[in-house]
């Protein structure tokens, strides 16, 4: 698939050179054309502490490098809503061409958003958008790939004989519609088992956090049979929380990390949804490139895909 992938996107990226080369104006001959200096992208995620961005800077990177942009990723240290505005902020001041989005809470960011786009920016949103039209979005389908999470849960408590019980979840925070659409998904396919789900915990995607809240899950609830981290940092805390109890619970969560890898090798997590990151990044400034040339830059929603880690 991604030989296909890489092959396909091959030919796209020629189109749009092709399509480049078309677009010039009849009365200026190659030899008077001017030297056009190199556009600049960025890519502003939710912050850097996860793999997950780190991936989708080095796709985004990859790309910008092979079609001669001039690329920066920045990002707040942690998930803060007024350091992710202050970075989109910043880019616009930096003459950015076009912003690859990963939007933090989708209200609280679109006024910056319009603001880029009236001073002439193009927006790309990866893996989450805003609450501001943009050009393309490209990111998992999350209610989707939550329900995935579901049935993955479901196959695991089926294999154990497990029928009934308590379902903790671990969230990032409800303003962020990536993660709660992950949480929606599972929840449908969870309730319709007949599971019931106790009350879910934010703890904005922090690791530690993350494991405090499912520990309470683990020694409150003598009947809880399953926790669901949704993102990387939710799901390393859920991991650990399960393996700091010794307990047979089911955890299944999202995203690839290298903590996350070392916790299903151990048998702590059960299943972790992986999204393509890299693919996300690499497509993202693919698209990016074609924005700034005026070709076409395809649906405006483009699923990147997910699959299950065990």
């Amino acid at each position: 698939m991604k030989k296909k992938l890489l092959s396909l996107l091959s030919v796209m990226i020629a189109g749009f050179m092709l399509i480049g080369c078309g677009s010039g104006k009849e009365e200026m001959s190659s030899a008077a054309a001017p030297v056009e200096k190199a556009k600049t992208v960025y890519l502003i995620t939710m912050d850097k502490m996860d793999q997950h961005w780190v991936a989708v800077d080095k796709g985004a990177k990859t790309m910008a490098s092979a079609l001669g942009l001039n690329y920066k990723w920045d990002a707040p240290d942690v998930k803060d809503n007024a350091k992710q505005i202050e970075a989109v902020n910043n880019a616009v001041a930096d003459n950015a061409d076009l912003i690859l989005l990963a939007a933090n809470d989708p209200n609280a960011i679109s006024a910056a958003v319009k603001n880029a786009k009236a001073k002439g920016v193009k927006i790309i949103y990866v893996d989450s958008p805003a609450n501001e039209p943009a050009i393309a979005t490209l990111s998992t389908n999350n209610t989707q790939a939550g329900a995935l999470a579901g049935e993955t849960m479901l196959a695991e408590l089926a294999a154990k004989g497990v029928t009934s019980g308590k379902i903790g979840i671990i969230g990032v925070n409800t303003a962020t519609n990536s993660t709660m659409s992950r949480e929606n998904g599972f929840r449908a396919v969870m309730e319709a088992a007949g599971f019931s789900i106790m009350t879910t915990e934010y703890k904005d995607g922090d690791a530690a956090a993350s494991q405090e809240a499912a520990t309470g899950f683990i020694t409150g609830n003598g009947d809880l049979v399953g926790l669901f981290g949704t993102n990387e940092g939710s799901t390393v805390g859920v991991g650990n929380a399960i393996k700091a109890s010794g307990k047979g619970i089911i955890g299944v969560g999202f995203d690839k990390s290298s903590a996350i890898e070392g916790l299903l090798k151990d048998g702590s997590l059960k299943a972790a949804m992986a999204q393509n990151p890299f693919t996300m990044g690499y497509l993202g400034v693919a698209q990016a490139y074609a924005a700034l040339n005026g070709a076409s830059t395809g649906p405006a929603v483009i699923d990147t895909g997910v699959a299950v880690l065990r």
